[in-house]
């Protein structure tokens, strides 16, 4: 008789509940409140220090929310404890796994390692690459998802990659050394965009977000274009970024992992029901992982890079680097002239004792040295039509009225005469048009090549004042 009572009882119950004529409505997965906390950090560039911060404060959230973490690439290029690892990158991939990441966009600056090294680290890593713009054809790299959705208990986050072409202007590559990503196709993300419209839909996801290495304009364009994203988190421009466009939030947390962005957001009916955002200074955030700071410790302490190898009388701005590091590799390298993208030097030089260290942070990329023997009327055209932003050395390089000349030792040079140029292996990549003959390769990157022309020369440096920079006009 008890049992039937509570049949009944049951019967009654579904009926009521599950009548069209119900008022009731039983709440479902869909329109139930969710919460989740997005950490997300972008343009580390080999930068370790902060992580044990980073690991704390995630640690710490984890014990009161759903927790996901995110990186939105330029992981690698900019600190020669990560750079020059007898395993390139292997330092920044151990941290980024010990700490807990679960996704990364590859940025631009992932190739510049080669191939055979971002398989090694691909294979490395504990979390998930997404990008939906490169193909890895038959480099043996692993295949990045396109997209990758992840559940962390009730919450259901699905995240698309895609990553900046413009690195050089003939051809859809990102911006790193082109002779590094021969095997590897890539496409615009204005032609693959449109393909995952619909994606939050077939994975059934929560929210849908652009986990981007596009910079911040294209961000912008991004959520003006495509409103079917839930959120971008981006990077490549470095920027501090926390603003809605189109309705879309869009965020952005610096570089060199000095900020880590937190992302608060409640869920409702697959849709964010509101956020709050919080750009965490990790400079002066005091908390630490005692474990994770010891890794850090110790690969810093066997870098060995505090070498003192030479000496600077006076402050270098990034132009005064340019100005010496073109000489230092005239002189090294035993050539006419040189040449060196502006981009490529990357830090300033202080007054005092000048370290290893310092020297890899103003030249990250690992570029090989290379010289070619060219004719003035050679050098002018590529002057004049690349338009290159170059730092020089050995000659002089004037123009009037678009009108450009060549000297060497105040004597003007004839367009016939020739002369023998040295440069950084990356400059006759992307400008391939203007090198077409074979180069002679040194055994040297330009980084060791300035190391090897410091330690062979005693005398202090000064070109604080020397501003040798070109840009044809």
């Amino acid at each position: 008789m008890k049992f039937k009572n509570i049949f009944f009882a049951l019967l009654v119950f579904t009926f009521t509940f599950c009548s069209k004529d119900s008022n009731t409505t039983i709440p479902t997965s869909e329109n139930e409140l969710k919460e989740l906390t997005i950490f997300h950090i972008n343009d580390q560039h080999g930068q370790i220090n902060n992580f044990s911060k980073i690991k704390y404060i995630i640690d710490q959230e984890k014990k009161e929310t759903n927790v996901i973490v995110t990186c939105s690439g330029d992981i690698f290029s900019g600190n020669p404890v990560v750079d020059n690892h007898q395993e390139k990158g292997f330092p920044m991939i151990d941290l980024m796994n010990k700490v807990g990441f679960d996704i990364s966009v590859i940025g631009n600056h992932e190739f510049d390692y080669g191939e055979t090294i971002l398989k090694d680290r691909f294979t490395q890593s504990e979390f998930d690459w997404v990008c939906a713009n490169v193909a890895m054809n038959s480099s043996g790299i692993p295949a990045p998802f396109e997209y990758k959705t992840i559940t962390k208990n009730n919450v259901k986050v699905t995240f698309l990659g895609l990553v900046e072409t413009n690195g050089k202007e003939d051809a859809v590559i990102p911006s790193t050394h082109p002779w590094r990503v021969q095997n590897l196709t890539f496409q615009k993300y204005t032609d693959v965009i449109d393909n995952y419209s619909n994606i939050k839909s077939v994975e059934g996801s929560d929210l849908y977000i652009a986990l981007t290495h596009l910079g911040k304009g294209a961000d912008s364009n991004l959520a003006t274009k495509s409103p079917y994203f839930d959120m971008i988190i981006g990077g490549h421009s470095h920027s501090i970024i926390n603003v809605e466009t189109n309705n879309i939030p869009v965020f952005q947390a610096g570089s060199n992992l000095k900020y880590l962005g937190k992302i608060k957001i409640t869920i409702k009916d697959k849709k964010i029901e509101n956020y709050t955002y919080s750009l965490i200074d990790l400079e002066n955030y005091t908390n630490e992982d005692s474990s994770i700071k010891s890794t850090i410790e110790n690969y810093n302490k066997n870098a060995n890079l505090t070498e003192v190898i030479g000496f600077a009388e006076a402050y270098h701005s990034k132009s005064a680097v340019g100005s010496f590091y073109t000489d230092a590799l005239r002189v090294e390298m035993n050539v006419d002239a040189t040449f060196q993208n502006t981009g490529g030097i990357r830090n300033i030089l202080d007054q005092g004792d000048i370290l290893i260290n310092e020297i890899y942070s103003i030249d990250p990329f690992n570029n090989g040295s290379v010289t070619y023997t060219m004719t003035v009327g050679e050098i002018k055209d590529f002057l004049t039509k690349s338009k290159a932003s170059l730092y020089y050395a050995g000659i002089e390089i004037e123009q009037e009225n678009g009108t450009i000349t060549i000297s060497k030792n105040n004597q003007i040079l004839d367009d016939n005469s020739t002369l023998t140029i040295g440069m950084n292996d990356y400059i006759p990549a992307v400008y391939d048009s203007f090198f077409t003959q074979t180069p002679t390769l040194k055994n040297f990157t330009t980084a060791e090549t300035i190391i090897n022309h410091l330690k062979n020369n005693a005398a202090p440096i000064n070109y604080s004042t020397t501003i040798n920079y070109f840009k044809f006009e």
